[in-house]
């Protein structure tokens, strides 16, 4: 089969593009669709537990003995509608167990063992706040829904949403993105580690994630090519960043994108971490629905079935039920125990998964031989699209670590006799394929009845599904997706009973609206009346820290006197509240900006040196007045003598004249075979001297000129 044509005998009306070329395909021709869903951690305490938003990053083995572990088993239940929606149901027959560990920020609202409070007020605020500058429009009355969810990540089953404003705009270079809905939802338990045993996984999450205030956007279908996602996923980053209320590092913010043909359906594609494998990333999507469409039509002219049509709106139900009955039919729900048959196996996999008690198992796929396909590569080095993946995706979903397929067999140390002998003893055609699975026989039984699943959905359009993008050591291996679950139903969503509705009052959405924060061009245009270079300018809006700035020259917090631009800003960009957290057991975030400050008006005001604005910081920090209970003066005042008893006051320029002098006249000799380079070692030698009492700058530029007298002499 043509990779840039439609089968022989199918109508030559079929969609056209070269899935060895992504980057050719016509996303116009080929009815190209995609918006995006973008979940961003805000910077306030969790959502519904009043708990600290703080995340620990510790590995399995760094868990702390003492922190709790709870068991659990999840069960899909009916939700209010009656029906239990289609992922949950999936999610279920997995056969997992989950483990929690509580960890210092999990209570027993994260444990589920009592009621959820009402919304995180911070977090309300920030939600409108986003809202607003896209200028979405508030619902009036705030509704917390649950979503069922039972892959563990939730010790409840479910996860909080609450639906907050509608049909806002986003404005990117290419056009108007439209933003369908903004949601105020909680983040879910972080996955430490999953384990197999004999009777099914067992998958441990820690809680210090679970109820962290998440806002998710998500946007209308107007993305309008592989490049525009990326774009707008910048675009909604920026804006996200510009409030000034969200986490920053990596993790706290995730894109997800929704991607379809028309001859194919709508997935949703996780792990899109780094914004510029978005494109790749679509763009192999689009191949992989166009290579199933063709597929589908391959197998039903094999089959003598209706060809599929081009566009899912021409789908017609009695038709496709048809469809579904016939691959029914051709591809019974039968598994075979061919265990026997590997005794002699040289396959080191096969051989330590049976002597540790797995069998093999085997279905028969009719028709399918060389419809599966093998392992190859597009022009632009990705894997092509095969159907083989999705099968093995849809195995591994029982957490087999894979599939073996006659289309890539003999191999992996499974020889030709072998095969032959599956061939024989299952009485296969020629045309007929078949899938192994090594694993304990509850698991391998499911594995491959998911595989008959997917296989027989093979004959129609690609299932709606969540997929992820390929990750290998924190980036994308190659750009393509594995299905994760399907996608979700309505079913899923039904009210929370123990959160009272809350009303929106017009004053509160008044003020947000009147108070929003300024954009990316506004804050360049502030910055820039500032002395400051461009290359400042940047770093500080990159770090966040140009709110900072522009109050400390503006005067403040708490009283400080305006700082000069140049030296704000290297103080700020240098990691300076990095190195006061140094060795306090604390993080530079938990250091407060009136600390610094004042140390750096200290500083120009000549009450400390250069050296002692770190250490007298830190002495401020942890032992000096409160700034929101004392007066700059007389913070000042402690402060200048905290300095004069550490010796970090500044020594007059006669002292340190001496002091150079004193040096020079000592290491005569190494001055003059050093000349200017003797600097750096003597000013060591100098500061030395004056015990630390001095201001670096000023030591360096006395001896310089000093040295420089003495060589022209």
């Amino acid at each position: 089969m043509s990779h840039d044509s439609p089968p022989r005998g199918v109508s030559a009306s079929q969609p056209l593009g070269d899935i060895r070329r992504p980057s050719s395909l016509d996303q116009i021709g080929l009815g190209f669709m995609c918006g995006l869903e973008i979940h961003q951690q805000l910077a306030t305490g969790k959502l519904h537990s009043r708990m600290p938003s703080r995340l620990f990053d510790l590995k399995i083995e760094e868990i702390p003995a003492q922190w709790n572990r709870n068991n659990r088993r999840l069960r899909a239940t009916q939700g209010e509608g009656g029906r239990v929606d289609v992922a949950a149901r999936f999610e279920a027959r997995r056969n997992r167990s989950f483990v929690y560990v509580q960890s210092p920020n999990a209570g027993l609202i994260e444990m589920d063992e009592a009621p959820p409070l009402g919304h995180d007020s911070k977090a309300i605020d920030a939600t409108l706040t986003i809202a607003a500058m896209m200028d979405a429009k508030p619902v009036p009355v705030l509704q917390v829904m649950r979503k069922t969810v039972v892959d563990g990540s939730n010790t409840s089953g479910f996860q909080r949403t609450t639906l907050v404003a509608t049909d806002g705009i986003l404005m990117t270079e290419t056009g108007e993105v439209g933003i369908d809905v903004i949601c105020l939802e909680e983040d879910s338990a972080r996955k430490l580690d999953t384990r197999s045993t004999e009777h099914g996984e067992v998958v441990i999450y820690t809680l210090d994630r679970l109820g962290v205030p998440l806002v998710e956007i998500a946007t209308a279908p107007d993305v309008q090519s592989p490049e525009h996602a990326k774009e707008t996923a910048l675009a909604l980053g920026t804006l996200l960043r510009d409030t000034r209320m969200v986490r920053r590092g990596l993790g706290t913010i995730r894109q997800d994108l929704n991607v379809s043909l028309a001859c194919g359906d709508r997935v949703e594609i996780k792990g899109c971490q780094d914004l510029d494998w978005i494109p790749r990333i679509i763009r192999l999507e689009m191949a992989r629905q166009l290579h199933l469409y063709r597929l589908a039509n391959d197998l039903r002219q094999e089959a003598n079935l209706p060809e599929l049509p081009t566009d899912r709106r021409d789908d017609q139900i009695p038709t496709e039920n048809r469809v579904a009955k016939a691959a029914s039919a051709r591809i019974p729900m039968q598994l075979h125990e061919v265990t026997g048959l590997f005794a002699n196996c040289s396959s080191k996999m096969v051989t330590d998964s049976l002597a540790r008690g797995a069998s093999v198992k085997a279905v028969i796929l009719p028709g399918f031989a060389n419809r599966i396909g093998s392992k190859e590569m597009d022009e632009e080095n990705a894997q092509l699209p095969r159907l083989g993946r999705e099968l093995a995706s849809a195995a591994k979903l029982a957490g087999v670590a894979g599939i073996f397929h006659s289309d890539e067999l003999p191999a992996y140390g499974i020889e030709a006799t072998e095969v032959e002998a599956i061939r024989s003893g299952l009485d296969l055609a020629e045309a007929d394929a078949f899938v192994l699975c090594v694993a304990p026989e509850w698991q391998a039984d499911l594995a491959l009845e998911s595989v008959i699943t997917r296989a027989r959905k093979a004959y129609q359009r690609i299932p709606q599904e969540v997929r992820n993008v390929v990750i290998r050591k924190g980036s994308p291996e190659d750009g393509t997706t594995t299905a994760m679950r399907p996608l979700p139903g309505g079913a899923r969503m039904y009210p929370e009973t123990d959160i009272p509705t809350l009303t929106l009052e017009e004053q509160r959405w008044s003020d947000i609206q009147a108070n929003l924060p300024l954009n990316r061009e506004q804050r360049r245009d502030r910055l820039t009346a500032y002395e400051i270079s461009q290359n400042q300018i940047e770093a500080l809006i990159g770090a966040e820290l140009d709110d900072v700035f522009a109050t400390a020259l503006e005067g403040g917090p708490c009283g400080c006197p305006p700082l000069p631009a140049k030296a704000t800003a290297s103080a700020l960009l240098d990691n300076t509240r990095e190195q006061i957290a140094e060795g306090t057991g604390r993080t530079a975030e938990d250091v407060p900006w009136p600390v610094l400050t004042l140390s750096l008006h200290a500083r120009e005001q000549g009450v400390i040196t250069r050296e002692g604005i770190v250490p007298m910081a830190r002495t401020l920090w942890q032992n000096g007045p409160s700034h929101s209970e004392t007066e700059f003066e007389n913070r000042l005042e402690w402060f200048t003598t905290q300095a004069e008893e550490a010796g970090f006051t500044p020594a007059d320029t006669s002292a340190v004249a001496d002091a150079v002098k004193a040096v020079i006249t000592s290491r005569a000799d190494f001055i003059t075979e050093r000349g200017m380079a003797a600097v750096g070692p003597l000013m060591g030698m100098v500061m030395a001297e004056l015990g630390g009492s001095a201001d670096g700058a000023l030591v360096s530029q006395i001896l310089r000129e000093k040295i420089s007298e003495i060589l022209k002499d």
